[in-house]
């Protein structure tokens, strides 16, 4: 490859790069209530915004806790009698616990409850322990999420915006999870 090729190449990548950030959208004043499957912003304020480079690094050193806040697909209320009903696997980024649906903008007390007891649980009641929090690419839930938990107090909260698409893209290993029991 020719260095001006090259140099044509990393251009491409850069601009794709400032247009992305450019269309992120600003960040709200309170909690994503809906479309929560949609850009995010690029900031999260009182939090540090991971990149997958960083949340690995992260991750390697066992340095902080992953909490993936993934909602689990509810059981059809209406399945014909005789149906088996199959939960979607989830795979998320190994050693993570798994607080599922604890990222909507309006959480029922028993749901924040569950979330803050999670956190207890997974930072031994250290506050200041550094708590990732992720979901997917492009989702609210992650967002809200690591806004509550810095509304719980605790002081080292960040952000992966990537969560397991980022993970996956970069070659990484996922496994399967179960949520923390409620």
């Amino acid at each position: 490859m020719t260095k001006a090729l090259a140099g044509l190449i990393l251009a491409a990548f850069a601009f794709i790069a400032s247009t992305s950030a450019q269309e992120r959208p600003p960040e709200p004043d309170s909690y994503r209530t809906e479309d929560y499957r949609s850009s995010v912003p690029a900031t999260l304020a009182g939090a540090r915004v991971l990149t997958t480079a960083e949340a690995e690094a992260i991750w390697r050193t066992k340095s902080g806790v992953f909490i993936d806040v993934m909602p689990r697909a509810p059981k059809p209320a209406n399945l014909p009698q005789g149906t088996v009903w199959r939960d979607k696997p989830r795979l998320n980024i190994p050693g993570s616990m798994w607080l599922p649906d604890t990222g909507y903008g309006k959480l029922a007390a028993v749901t924040e409850d569950y979330l803050r007891h999670g956190l207890t649980q997974a930072t031994a009641g250290n506050m200041a322990a550094l708590v990732v929090v992720y979901c997917q690419a492009d989702c609210w839930m992650s967002w809200n999420a690591a806004k509550r938990i810095l509304t719980y107090g605790y002081t080292n909260v960040a952000w992966y915006p990537e969560g397991t698409d980022g993970w996956e893209r970069a070659g990484l290993e996922l496994t399967e999870a179960q949520p923390e029991p409620r």
